[in-house]
């Protein structure tokens, strides 16, 4: 079986070392957004050079890797379904973007989820019905929300800001840091596309005063440093 074969490939770069320092840097210990995550110590140039070895893998065996305890198995699901959205031609691509929203809480990390919902969940959805992204921050799931936002990337690359801010609307009162940091990396991104966007949003009603100061810090840490102490000042 391709996920046997993947994951003696990725095993035998195990490193018990780099494996503990994930595991703290990821929070998984009890009670953090990582509890109980399995990581074999693998750096992703390693894991990247042995998804080019089994390129074309099929997408029933990337839901095996994907539904994986070990980390670095799941994030090489990830990869070679991105390699397969990537290569897919037309409707050929749904496939793809079907497995990935039927298996979107094994993406349960956000490394997972930012290497892989851009391409496949925003790539899909750029010219067509975006409600799914509105359903995925209304879950009760952090990782469904955080696709929602970060699915907006390549739209904000194309100069298409409106889900981003109505996303981050719904977000906004988010208990969670790594909401706070998503929405807030978002807002940058288009600021630095549309600064006068990014501006106009953070104005209106002045959301900037009310925000969570992660996000706030995100969503201005490229402006001039006179108008970031502007918004630090509120």
């Amino acid at each position: 079986m391709i996920p046997t074969a993947i994951k003696a490939e990725l095993a035998a770069g195990a490193n018990s070392e780099k494996a503990l320092i994930l595991q703290r840097f990821f929070k998984t210990g009890k009670g953090q957004y990582g509890e109980g995550d399995v990581f074999w110590g693998i750096q992703i140039p390693v894991i990247r050079e042995i998804a080019t070895q089994f390129r074309g893998t099929p997408p029933e065996a990337c839901v095996v890797l994907l539904n994986d305890p070990v980390h670095e198995v799941r994030m090489m699901g990830g990869m070679l379904m991105v390699d397969g959205f990537k290569r897919a031609k037309g409707d050929d691509k749904l496939v793809w973007y079907d497995v990935y929203m039927a298996n979107a809480t094994c993406f349960n990390n956000w490394d997972l989820v930012d290497l892989t919902c851009p391409t496949i969940v925003g790539g899909w959805l750029w010219n067509k019905d975006r409600s799914p992204l509105y359903d995925f921050a209304q879950a009760d799931n952090l990782w469904k929300q955080r696709i929602a936002i970060i699915s907006t990337m390549p739209f904000i690359k194309k100069e298409d800001f409106h889900d981003t801010f109505q996303l981050a609307d719904i977000l906004f009162n988010h208990k969670h840091d790594l909401i706070h940091k998503a929405v807030g990396w978002m807002l940058r991104e288009i600021g630095k596309k549309d600064h006068d966007a990014e501006c106009a949003y953070l104005l209106e009603n002045e959301r900037y005063k009310r925000m969570p100061r992660t996000m706030l810090r995100y969503a201005i840490e490229k402006f001039p440093e006179d108008e970031r102490q502007f918004y630090l000042a509120r």
